[in-house]
């Protein structure tokens, strides 16, 4: 493929179609929207051409039906003020159109994270005149065969994998003319009220050996649905997990395959933690529900250890994540809840930062968005070709796997971040390479 270009056509800021109500005018961020960090998360999903109806009038689609999703997504218009709240100001999400002159299949038939990356919006030179910290960023790049990427950087602080997800369905009902199909709701800031104890870094402190600093390595570890099916009868056992899911699978054979690449590069097995992170909506009762499309943070994260004499074999590894999962439960949900909702989650916090204070340890994250139905935005032209994560670019990272659904049913992408000599090692695990395909083209499973 020839150098990619890409040529800025406009730029500007999309306001909701209806003004936001002047007592919505200020949203706090709840108790768990407060501990994330200020960053932007990206994501690009790729279209082929649209046959219905021309590219440009699917670019126009994009762009009004955005402004009439807004309303219900009122927040995302504003902006973030000290990390606290979200000034609903009907400013806009910063709006960018782009064209490229390769063709979408060329651009994903042989991926590339860099390349990928240079499709999301760069900071908008106004940044400053509205005041505050944009939550939504979008750029919609038009490639020469009229395919479409739209790539988009969201604030953490008020958007997680959940959220992202339904604003990602919302928008593209609304561009086929059914708004009404995805309804958001907004966490009252009476059932998880901020602190003012606790710092906007405060989570950042409670696994300093878990961060490293260097060069980082993305790889995408793609597992067909045949595979997945393989990993999950391997690490079936009526001793462990009878039944285990993809995630637990799926994780604990990555897992596995991590510690081998420090084995091989330490000589000696070291302790090893997993953490991954969990959606808690559907965790409240009957009397406290979180709706399926509830706004903002809902994320807590559980952890899952085996130390140097421990069972490593695959059936063992799913039965310690199992244990783990079910520790997220609803009484502990619930304690997060109220006026003492804080001094409950600041004790949790403080018992995982302990967890991770030892430097003789390997420390793993994962995260997921497997069966969030990322591929069922569709905005009137197919389902999306390709939903790319963006990679981690920075010299201060954590070992991290993110695991998302393949276009196939059935298969997980793992993108999975590592120091060089770690990637370079388990690039080569045969195990892993038995059962995943290293950097294949979405095009082979769709």
């Amino acid at each position: 493929m020839a150098a990619m270009e890409i040529e800025v056509l406009s730029k500007d800021y999309v306001k909701p179609l209806t003004p936001t109500p002047s007592h919505l005018r200020t949203y706090k961020f709840s108790l768990f929207d407060q501990l994330v960090p200020s960053a932007h998360i990206p994501i690009v999903v790729f279209y082929d051409r649209p046959t219905a109806f021309s590219t440009k009038e699917a670019m126009r689609r994009l762009k009004s039906s955005v402004s009439e999703a807004l309303p219900d997504f009122y927040p995302f218009a504003g902006r973030i003020m000290d990390n606290l709240y979200i000034d609903c100001n009907d400013a806009g999400i910063y709006y960018v159109e782009a064209k490229v002159n390769c063709s979408v299949r060329e651009l994903i038939g042989k991926p590339d994270i860099q390349l990928t990356r240079k499709l999301l919006p760069a900071e908008p030179d106004d940044s400053s005149s509205e005041g505050g910290t944009h939550i939504a960023m979008v750029q919609v790049n038009e490639f020469a065969c009229g395919g479409i990427a739209l790539a988009a950087y969201l604030s953490h602080k008020i958007i997680d994998g959940p959220t992202l997800v339904t604003l990602l369905k919302a928008w593209s009902h609304t561009a086929r003319g059914h708004p009404q199909e995805v309804k958001p709701s907004f966490i009252r800031p009476t059932i998880f009220p901020q602190c003012d104890k606790l710092s906007p870094d405060y989570i950042l402190g409670i696994w300093p050996s878990a961060l490293k600093v260097g060069k980082c390595v993305t790889r995408r570890f793609v597992f067909s649905a045949e595979a997945v099916a393989t990993i999950k009868a391997r690490a079936a056992s009526p001793s462990f997990v009878a039944h285990p899911t993809r995630i637990e699978s799926v994780s604990a054979f990555i897992w596995k395959c991590c510690m081998r690449v420090t084995e091989a590069k330490e000589g000696s097995r070291k302790p090893s933690i997993l953490s991954h992170v969990i959606n808690l909506r559907g965790k409240a009762n009957d009397e406290s529900p979180i709706p399926e499309h509830t706004i903002g943070n809902l994320l807590w994260v559980m952890t899952a250890r085996s130390d140097q004499e421990a069972d490593r074999e695959l059936q063992s590894l799913v039965g310690v994540l199992r244990a783990g999962f079910l520790g997220i439960n609803i009484e502990l949900f619930e304690q997060f809840a109220g006026e003492n909702g804080a001094s409950k989650m600041q004790e949790c916090l403080d018992a995982m930062s302990k967890v991770y204070e030892d430097e003789e340890t390997d420390y793993f994250g994962f995260s997921s968005l497997v069966n969030m139905g990322t591929y069922e935005t569709d905005f009137g032209w197919g389902k999306p070709m390709w939903v790319s994560p963006g990679g981690i670019d920075g010299e201060i990272y954590q070992n991290l796997v993110f695991l998302i659904d393949t276009r196939k049913k059935g298969g997980i992408e793992a993108w999975t971040t590592l120091g060089e000599q770690d990637m370079a090692l388990l690039e080569a695990d045969q195990e892993l390479l038995s059962l995943a395909s290293l950097e294949s083209s979405p095009l082979e499973l769709m």
